[in-house]
């Protein structure tokens, strides 16, 4: 189950303290943020059943795996094939992460490669798949802005 709910205060505290020491104890968490043991305890806690806290997995560079190319594959689908298609990228492995869009295509495909090489034929995978109607390939030249969300901490909305 997902939370519908936001974070308050002793939320962006907790989280705040993670982001600046993500392999810090319940104790250290505790201390640096004034709050109880088990009130740091309880909120990791609920955070994990809420699914609150996303995977270990996105702290791994996969470079260090083998894999230094980076890319995105826009990929426009047969609608009716879209949950299949969706399944198929799911079991290749250098398939990161997809996203369904509105507008333009249907998909961002994030993958990664060993090398040129293994890019095309990922790409020509990908583009094999029943349902895939055509790709365009961007390969990624550099980061401008890391993944983050730390900013977003505490944030007042106007809503």
């Amino acid at each position: 189950m997902e939370t519908s709910r936001t974070a308050d205060s002793i939320d962006a505290a907790l989280l705040k303290a993670l982001v600046a020491n993500p392999d810090a104890t319940n104790l250290a968490i505790s201390e640096s943020t004034g709050l109880a043991r088990n009130t740091v305890r309880a909120r990791l806690a609920r955070y994990s059943a809420e699914k609150a806290l996303r995977s270990f997995e996105r702290r791994i560079d996969p470079a260090f795996l083998g894999y230094p190319l980076r890319a995105f594959i826009v990929t426009t689908v047969k609608q009716r094939k879209l949950g299949t298609v969706a399944s198929t990228l799911a079991d290749v492995p250098e398939v990161l992460q997809v996203h369904g869009l509105s507008g333009v295509a249907d998909l961002l495909v994030h993958v990664v490669a060993r090398d040129a090489d293994d890019l095309y034929r990922i790409a020509g995978r990908i583009l094999a798949i029943d349902g895939v109607k055509r790709t365009s390939t961007g390969l990624v030249m550099g980061e401008l802005v890391e993944y983050r969300v730390a900013q977003l901490i505490g944030v007042e909305t106007n809503r």
